[in-house]
């Protein structure tokens, strides 16, 4: 079972510079809680967003990740911010 740094190291490396946040909901290692906040969500559905870090977290998510509460979203930027 991967541990929290684990799956947050992981995530970190397959989206440089993402502010990532893992939570042990169940203290078993296989219950995870994440927010992943990256640019390359920018211009992505929920929808995609879910299946890239899903896609980054491979054979995890068909085994040792039983179950992924996930929030994902890009950066907010200032410049796009409605006045």
């Amino acid at each position: 079972m991967p541990a929290p740094d684990t799956v947050k190291a992981q995530l970190v490396a397959a989206f440089p510079g993402a502010e990532v946040e893992i939570t042990d909901l169940t203290g078993t290692q296989d219950h995870f809680q994440a927010l992943v906040v990256a640019s390359q969500f920018r211009g992505k559905s929920r929808v995609d967003q879910h299946k890239m870090v899903y896609a980054a977290l491979g054979d995890w998510m068909s085994g040792a990740i039983h179950a992924l509460a996930l929030t994902t979203r890009a950066p907010d930027n200032p410049s796009e911010r409605q006045p």
